[in-house]
């Protein structure tokens, strides 16, 4: 038996083929991306890489992800299969046993220890890339791309994805870069997805039952009704699946149903969650997760159903509640309780509701995803992040919009977020099939929603750049020349290239298509190119005579040099051709086409060498402030380059040249604090700069002024090397971050940043994140100045934060 069938008869459904094909592929000595829709298993191939390496004596596993919470609860998993001592967690505020044989972390942490410890490495044989098409993300993707870079060859890769488009070409890059990898790719899904719309007051299928979801074609019945028609047998036949049925019509009564099509139109632009939450429950749809696209929208839909007297839990359910959230939130202060919302939180928890967003501190959402887990939270409002990775299967997805805010402004959403949105529906080993609900509205087009449906394309696209600190870093690990060949190997190059062959590609087809217009236009009485270039000069000298505001003495001149041109065009051997107009149109035709191609030529110029265009910009950068010099053996790194090598970030070297001009040496704590949040935040369109008058007092002004003065001079060296340049430091949190460094409580800070809890402890925990930086590269006394700053940060809910973590 194999070492994969002796696996897959250990677990509780075996090994779907895609697993098995898979674990083969790993077990024959090759890396592999899998490329599966959610929820279909790809954490199996995962489990089976970790197998193979604890079946030898010795062996590491890195298992990396995206997100903290991800990697927390992937370490208690594994802990669980392999016991505490072999299992290791490192997420850069927490590090638990990190020299174990299997270790978890995220992505930046193995990135970082790739520059900083690659001795770390030698006995690494397999590293898991969880939910790699993070590597399209704009701001966190380039991290995934120098692991693939950067690990040693020895390393096995597995590689697993949503599903996406270009699958292929992404493993064709990963096989010439990595060596030897399989591409498996599954679109079936384990549970099957059965796809509604509830359309006044009733829930139909989305698709037409006689062609299937591939034809894209809706349901006639829901055409139909979103045209005003009746109630068709589709819709009857699902209404009465799952009892209760009764019960619904009662309550649609109450709430004034039937009426006429306009007011039932008017009403389904007002979602009743009530209503929704009813319906699911009487259908046997329950538990379910409803995306509503912002935490707004998702706090007041809990309070919506709770308010209407939605109870979805037992006496033994909501005891079962209260015990596990008085355990997971023992740490946090009593003080805080109340400006957290606790009671009114706990409150729809014993209803059964929940809502999931960024702006609930960590403990919260973890309470959130456990109870729903358990069965014991039926419905949970969330936005779009919760799609990413957590471990929160539902019986059925709901959502209320398929447009959504992107910062600028309301946009559909793609099929590509369809698809992951809706792959929360269908547990497997639970449910037999998985639902998807969209709520009706009149802005909708039953053909368009059903088109979103039912594709599938998610393409991943590289945003992998270099940075100041990865210039630095490889150039003292490989030198400038090599370094520059690396780059050229990125996925976002070999994106580039392969669009530049498709370019080349053309330029060949036109240049055919020019020899051959050169030839129709050839005349047997001279020089037709030549004769066409005076007629050229003819009609764009007759356009510039006639353009108003010219003066008499202008005119004049441009009389006189068109009356030249005419003399040379008629008296041009050429002029005399009896097929001079014909001639003439094949010659538009070359010029025009000529032009296309020269268009096309500079693209491809442009295209080719991309990466390395940019890290010969930066490096330039680097040498012209010090970071790096000019040597006989090559280009190589200086001590301040040294320095840069150990800090991370967006404000890489914003931060090392701050250091070495030494701009922030006269702050306090609270003050370095305050500046360490500048650095990091991110502020909403409307916040704009906070007004001196709000800013902290006394040393830190000076040297914001100085930071700021600093980033308008490095902006102007990128703009000149034609980089991109950065933002400006963001001093909208800088107030709220001083005063609570200074010990201020939490209700204080809060209603200073108008931040939810849970936005204003990710933004600590980033401002921290510099803070330990600057503890280790700093100099002197800033370096100390840097630890108390930390440690003053990290207090009250930030420090509770990162124990739940």
């Amino acid at each position: 038996m194999s070492v994969t069938e002796f696996f897959g008869a250990s677990l509780p459904f075996g090994l779907d083929p895609f697993q098995k094909d898979a674990c083969e592929q790993l077990e024959a000595g090759k890396s592999v991306l899998v490329a599966a829709p959610t929820g279909a298993g790809k954490t199996i191939v995962a489990e089976f890489a970790i197998h193979l390496a604890m079946r030898e004596p010795i062996g590491r596993v890195f298992y990396t992800t995206p997100m903290k919470a991800l990697s927390n609860q992937k370490f208690r998993e594994l802990q669980s299969v392999y016991g505490e001592s072999e299992v290791g967690l490192l997420t850069g505020d927490t590090s638990i046993n990190g020299g174990a044989r299997i270790v978890v972390m995220t992505t930046e942490v193995l990135r970082n220890m790739l520059y900083a410890e690659p001795g770390r490495l030698d006995d690494l044989a397999y590293v898991v890339l969880d939910e790699v098409h993070y590597l399209a993300d704009r701001f966190r993707g380039p991290v995934w791309e120098e692991v693939i870079i950067h690990l040693p060859q020895h390393v096995r890769l597995v590689s697993l994805s949503a599903t996406v488009s270009n699958a292929r070409e992404f493993g064709d890059w990963l096989e010439a870069v990595r060596g030897a990898t399989s591409v498996i790719v599954s679109e079936i899904r384990p549970v099957p997805l059965d796809q509604h719309v509830m359309i006044r007051g009733r829930f139909v299928p989305l698709f037409d039952s006689k062609v299937g979801e591939r034809m894209n074609r809706p349901n006639p019945e829901l055409v139909e009704l979103s045209r005003g028609g009746g109630e068709g047998s589709a819709s009857r036949a699902f209404r009465d699946r799952g009892g209760n049925n009764r019960h619904r019509g009662r309550r649609q009564q109450q709430r004034g149903g039937g009426g006429s099509w306009h007011a039932q139109r008017q009403e389904s632009q007002r979602v009743n969650r009530a209503s929704v939450v009813e319906q699911l429950e009487d259908a046997n749809m329950l538990p379910a997760i409803v995306f509503i696209f912002s935490r707004k929208g998702c706090e007041g839909a809990v309070q919506q159903t709770v308010a209407s007297g939605v109870r979805l839990t037992t006496a033994e359910e909501r005891a079962v509640i209260r015990s596990i959230v008085d355990e997971r939130t023992r740490l946090l202060r009593d003080e805080d309780l109340g400006v957290l919302g606790y009671w009114e939180w706990l409150d729809a928890l014993e209803h059964g509701v929940a809502a999931h967003h960024a702006g609930l501190i960590p403990a919260f959402k973890e309470v959130v995803e456990e109870l729903f887990r358990l069965r014991l939270v039926k419905v949970v409002y969330a936005t779009e992040t919760l799609a990413l990775g957590i471990n929160m299967p539902a019986r059925t997805v709901v959502l209320e919009k398929l447009e959504k805010f992107n910062g600028e402004a309301r946009v559909p959403i793609t099929s590509g977020e369809y698809t992951q949105l809706t792959g929360r529906a269908g547990r497997r080993g639970i449910d037999t099939e998985g639902h998807s609900l969209i709520v009706w509205s009149g802005s909708l087009e039953p053909g368009a929603v059903a088109q979103l449906a039912s594709r599938h394309s998610y393409p991943l696209v590289s945003v992998f750049r270099p940075t100041y600190n990865m210039a630095v870093n490889l150039i003292e690990r490989y030198g400038r020349d090599e370094t520059r060949s690396i780059l050229e190997t990125s996925f976002a190059q070999f994106q580039a290239d392969r669009a530049v062959v498709s370019l080349a590609r053309g330029v060949q087809e036109k240049r055919a298509s020019l020899a051959g217009y050169a030839e129709s236009l050839q005349c047997h009485l001279g020089d037709f190119p030549e004769y066409a270039q005076l007629r050229r000069e003819l009609s764009e000298g007759e356009r510039a005579a006639a353009a108003p505001g010219l003066s008499a003495a202008a005119k004049e001149r441009a009389q006189r040099a068109l009356k030249k041109t005419r003399g040379r065009m008629k008296s041009h051997p050429c002029h005399a051709c009896p097929d001079r107009e014909t001639h003439a149109r094949w010659g538009e035709r070359y010029w025009r086409l000529r032009r296309e191609v020269e268009k096309t030529e500079r693209q491809i110029a442009r295209r080719t060498g991309t990466i390395a265009v940019t890290f010969d910009r930066i490096t330039e950068i680097l040498i012209e402030l010090g970071y790096l010099e000019a040597a006989e053996e090559g280009t190589r790194v200086t001590e301040r380059g040294s320095m840069l090598r150990r800090i991370y970030g967006e404000r890489d070297l914003l931060i090392a040249e701050a250091l070495h001009r030494e701009l922030w040496k006269k702050l306090d704590a609270p003050a370095l604090a305050a500046m360490a949040c500048a650095l990091v935040y991110e502020g909403r369109r409307d916040d704009g700069m906070l007004a001196e008058r709000y800013l902290p007092k006394g040393a830190f002004l000076d040297a914001l002024n100085a930071s700021q003065r600093l980033w308008a001079e490095l902006d102007d060296l990128e703009q000149s090397h034609r980089l991109p340049g950065s933002e400006p430091l963001a001093t909208g949190l800088t107030l709220a971050m001083h005063r609570w460094a200074r010990g201020a409580d939490l209700e204080l800070v809060l209603r200073d940043s108008e931040l939810s809890a849970g936005d204003f402890v990710r933004w600590a925990r980033q401002t921290i994140d510099v803070l330990e930086q600057l503890t280790m590269v700093a100099p002197g006394e800033l370096a100390k100045t840097a630890y108390a700053a930390l440690e003053k940060v990290r207090r009250g809910i930030i420090a509770d934060a990162g124990a739940a973590q």
